[in-house]
């Protein structure tokens, strides 16, 4: 039992099989031995999801008010009207959110467990509650009307307020979660678009399957559209985003590594799984043996055994401190439920295991980009000039995600006789761009400059 910061070999409680933590019901199971149901519904990956957008909320909103401090950004007014009823839209819409909540999540934990054995099925099922969805829907409508009703006028009045950007980050959160999920979602269609044709319904209400770099790119447009037409500088704002979105990143790739969602790499052909199911150094033909002994899983994956992708690389002598799961980790009890079956487990669910442990690549980016995080804090001071520091975002996160694309597995497109990867791709365009911007956006400080 172990999280993806300590040794495969490590437990805590014997009667626990999980090694990775699907959702947090078996990572407090593990970690406190407590077993609360009502954690199922919570997947881990979702977890790490929610708190990079609270960090990198709370991030952005510090930038953006210390450039308002600093003069670099102005409010913007508008007019509101005060002390109307609540309208039939205000509460339409509330009635609609709290029957939406009422009709899946509080479904969840009131419908009987064989509907919500699978929380995530279930979410993106027709199956739901009805009374539980008006009777939220109800109460949400009647907060708003009461809402409204103590801040009502004898006379309602326009009132003209002033919003500085900062005060924005809560909608741009919004904006950022929503169209970040739907550009995920269609670019990793875009890249399966061969699976998509032959089960659209399996790819569109699937919760699996999200491309970070479809929703980087459908976000970001989303939040420009939203910056231009609330008078937000553009590069002002890109340059607080900055800092935000690489910590993000992190963070995320967290929930990727704790929940084992199977963005792992290739084989590492240097170690092997023994009879006890630790990690070793392999012996010469001990890898050919894993895929002979596990053939019937990798000739569902691959065409054949000689097609397997894999990497042999032995941890050097100088990091010999480090455990092994950072050069190779089989990914015990993935959500994804990918692998073999592991012997002795007998949960329902999350059984399985790589046959032969992979490079752990969401663990490598989340010390990348954390780290490319504390260099963008730390210069983002020195930077004078406004966009710079975001195209130094463009060149890193083009950086990082190309070279980790070398050993990662990704499906391989046909681009000019070339067979990239679309991640490869977009952290090419992403990295050149930042180039072009970062040397053009200097020139162009130096023509002002010279013009004054």
């Amino acid at each position: 039992m172990v999280s993806c910061v300590q040794t495969p070999t490590f437990t805590i409680f014997a009667s626990s099989n999980i090694d990775m933590y699907p959702n947090l019901y078996y990572a407090l199971r593990d970690l406190f031995g407590v077993e609360w149901e009502g954690l199922r519904f919570v997947n881990s990956f979702g977890f790490f999801v929610a708190i990079a957008f609270i960090v990198a909320a709370f991030i952005l909103a510090s930038e953006l008010g210390r450039k308002s401090k600093q003069g670099l950004l102005q409010p913007s007014e508008m007019q509101v009207m005060v002390g109307e009823p609540a309208s039939m839209m205000d509460l339409g819409l509330n009635f609609l959110l709290g029957f939406l909540l009422g009709y899946k999540i509080l479904a969840l934990f009131i419908m009987d467990k064989s509907a919500t054995d699978d929380p995530q099925a279930f979410i993106f099922s027709t199956l739901g509650s009805w009374p539980a969805g008006i009777g939220l829907g109800l109460f949400f409508a009647g907060l708003k009307w009461w809402e409204k009703k103590k801040q009502l006028l004898a006379k309602p009045e326009k009132r003209t307020v002033r919003i500085w950007p900062q005060d924005r980050v809560g909608e741009i959160t919004i904006i950022a979660l929503i169209f970040g999920l739907l550009g995920a979602k269609l670019f990793d269609i875009f890249e399966n678009w061969s699976g998509f044709l032959e089960n659209p319904k399996a790819y569109l209400f699937s919760p699996a399957g999200l491309t970070m770099y479809g929703g980087l790119i459908c976000a970001a447009i989303a939040i420009w559209i939203y910056a231009r037409k609330h008078k937000i500088a553009i590069w002002h704002l890109n340059d607080a985003a900055a800092p935000a979105l690489m910590i993000a990143y992190a963070i995320g790739r967290i929930g990727c590594q704790v929940a084992g969602d199977g963005d792992w790499g290739v084989y590492n052909s240097a170690y092997v799984l023994n009879n006890e199911n630790e990690i070793v150094v392999a012996a010469p033909g001990d890898f050919t043996k894993t895929l002979d002994s596990n053939k019937t899983y990798f000739l569902k994956e691959y065409k054949s055994l000689e097609e397997v992708p894999h990497i042999s690389f032995k941890k050097p002598g100088a990091l010999s401190f480090l455990p092994d799961w950072m050069f190779a980790y089989n990914f015990p009890n993935n959500v994804n439920e990918e692998g073999v079956h592991i012997k002795g487990c007998e949960d329902v669910k999350y059984c399985n295991q790589l046959p032969a442990p992979v490079f752990p690549t969401p663990f490598y980016e989340v010390i990348a980009s954390a780290l490319l995080f504390l260099v963008l804090w730390l210069v983002r001071k020195r930077l004078k000039v406004p966009g710079q520091l975001f195209a130094l975002y463009l060149i890193f996160n083009g950086l990082e995600r190309f070279f980790v694309e070398k050993i990662r597995v990704n499906v391989k497109m046909n681009f000019l006789g070339l067979h990239p990867t679309q991640a490869e791709i977009i952290s090419t365009f992403l990295f050149l761009s930042g180039l072009v911007l970062w040397f053009y956006l200097q020139k162009k400080q130096l023509k002002t400059a010279s013009q004054e």
